[in-house]
């Protein structure tokens, strides 16, 4: 590491004095079912992270109580040393959703979702300013989706759908983003281009919580990987979380896949069309 690099990372650090997730022993119940059971997680600035665990582990639900969605019944989440309430008053939290969890037929152009993001720096018209339509311009180019600026969001593709809400957190000024499953159902173009722009989000200052069943690509896209079964079973660099007898932890012996059945195995209910729903997951 040079002089500089140390010294810039140090006024990054000072600047930053919290980090950016801080997951402190959260439980959350769904009635009667345990979703999360005291989980505790702290993310830095500026990582890519893989959340990483099968259907039902509480994914799904440690999203939500990091954006806030859900009072935990126990524990505490805090984004930059403050309740999550106030990083989505200030717009700093972005967020791609499942494909499964919204209505594609509602009449929103492409722009329109992008425009969405920018809701927070307008006043109660929602009248977009030209600073607000610059960003949204920008956006649209870097995830290369301007020349569908103005087609109805339901009849892009799975890939460009996904984009679409990538370049509304960008627009958003998100110092913070968090993907449910981006990669499922996607075309390669756009697998590629989602985690370019992740890497370019990370390099400016962005931290980024990634949902996956897609472990092949975790090694190439995250700094570092989170092992989750209602608790945090493990929290380190993707090549150690990876290893077969720590996914075991979370997936059981199938995970192995020994008999090269691609109906087992991480990744099999997507595979299957299944949905990564829960109670809690």
């Amino acid at each position: 590491m040079s002089a500089f690099t140390a010294h810039r990372d140090a006024e990054a650090a000072q600047a930053r004095p919290h980090p950016a997730i801080q997951v402190e022993n959260v439980t959350v119940h769904y009635g009667e079912v345990l979703a999360l059971d005291a989980a505790s997680l702290v993310l830095e600035h500026s990582r890519i992270c893989g959340l990483v665990g099968m259907n039902g582990s509480g994914k799904s639900t440690l999203f939500k109580a990091i954006m806030g969605m859900i009072r935990p019944d126990a524990g505490r989440v805090l984004i930059n040393g403050a309740p999550p309430a106030k990083a989505r008053k200030e717009g700093g939290i972005g967020y791609v959703p499942q494909s499964e969890d919204v209505d594609w037929q509602f009449p929103l152009s492409v722009r329109d979702v992008v425009m969405m993001g920018r809701y927070g720096r307008q006043g109660f018209t929602r009248r977009p300013s030209k600073a607000d339509r610059a960003a949204v311009d920008d956006a649209l180019e870097r995830v290369e989706l301007s020349d569908f600026a103005g087609r109805q969001i339901g009849q892009l593709s799975g890939g460009q759908k996904k984009r679409a809400f990538v370049a509304r957190g960008i627009a958003q000024g998100a110092t913070m983003m968090l993907l449910d499953e981006p990669f499922a159902g996607v075309d390669k173009r756009s697998e590629a281009t989602i985690t370019r722009l992740l890497r370019e989000l990370a390099t400016d200052g962005c931290t980024i919580l990634i949902s996956t069943h897609d472990l092949h690509a975790l090694p190439q896209l995250c700094d570092e990987a989170v092992l989750l079964m209602r608790k945090v079973l493990m929290h380190g660099a993707p090549e150690v979380v990876l290893q077969p007898e720590n996914l075991a932890m979370a997936f059981g012996l199938d995970v192995l896949n020994r008999n090269g059945d691609p109906n087992h195995g991480p990744g099999a209910g997507q595979r299957n069309g299944q949905r990564n729903d829960e109670t809690g997951s």
